[in-house]
């Protein structure tokens, strides 16, 4: 009996819808941004022949941790505003091998293609996650404008930025209580930037890489999309306070620990006064 079609799984689908708004909105220009998504078997086998495998693409990172696991991912030098019109050749579902050294294509980047070039930072991402969180299931690196420029302008403290940010808006502190993480600014597609990348994530869910982009992670779409999505507003809003002539007025931090226990959340321990 034939499979259905991998363009029509949901998870297929959600990275076509994510990707797209990405383009959209403006964070992920020409080939910018990566996304990867951790994929469960059973999930996976009603789409595709397990043994069918395409290619072998060989890795620069010892992916030992996450053998025998699939991920969807978009590839490198794609460009997300080219995802819903040509899934198969811009995402790719793989297969960690064996001995964690490569990958198994099992669908996708039919014109060739690889992975972004971003894999290892990803996979060590993931690595990093699920040991605090088991239900952990995507990463997402995208250029968000508005916090690519405060990385120019403010000090890069996590416990400053991070204040900065919840200060902006109400939603912040709730969404995003274990605040940003912030690694020097490393060439990217390294191992080093995902050594330092993975190391922030054992402790907070987004990653900043200064004068680059953001890094998200969670156990699915909505989450890491929200968490980036609230935390760029806040920049944006941070910007227009700024060109107005700075703030009259803010969140004080006895309102910031109010918003917490109303919500039931627990702020990076030291942020607040």
């Amino acid at each position: 009996m034939s499979k259905i079609s991998v363009i029509d799984s949901p998870w297929t689908q959600e990275m076509i819808e994510v990707t797209s708004n990405l383009y959209r909105l403006g964070w992920d220009e020409r080939n910018g941004g990566n996304v990867s998504y951790l994929l469960r078997e059973e999930e996976v086998s009603p789409y595709v022949d397990l043994a069918n495998v395409t290619r072998t693409i060989a890795i620069p990172f010892d992916a030992a941790s996450l053998v025998g696991k699939y991920f969807i991912v978009t590839g490198s030098g794609k460009y997300f505003k080219n995802v819903a019109k040509a899934p198969a050749d811009n995402l790719g579902l793989i297969r960690v091998t064996a001995d964690g050294s490569a990958v198994e294509l099992l669908w996708g980047f039919e014109d060739g293609g690889v992975p972004t070039s971003e894999l290892p930072s990803h996979f060590m991402s993931h690595i990093s996650r699920l040991t605090v969180d088991p239900e952990h299931r995507v990463i997402m690196h995208t250029h968000a404008t508005h916090l690519i420029a405060m990385s120019f302008t403010q000090e890069l403290d996590e416990r400053s930025f991070t204040r900065k940010i919840w200060q902006m808006c109400s939603e912040s502190l709730v969404v995003m209580p274990d605040g940003i993480g912030i690694i020097p600014w490393l060439v990217p597609g390294t191992l080093e930037i995902g050594k330092a990348t993975a190391e922030k994530f054992k402790e907070t869910r987004l990653v900043l890489w200064p004068h680059h982009g953001m890094y998200g992670s969670g156990k699915d779409m909505d989450e890491v999309f929200g968490l980036i999505e609230t935390a760029e507003k806040s920049a944006e809003i941070y910007t227009y306070v700024q060109a107005q002539g700075g703030a009259k007025q803010t969140i004080t931090d006895s309102e910031l620990v109010a918003l917490a226990a109303s919500f039931q959340v627990v702020p990076k321990v030291g942020y607040l006064e």
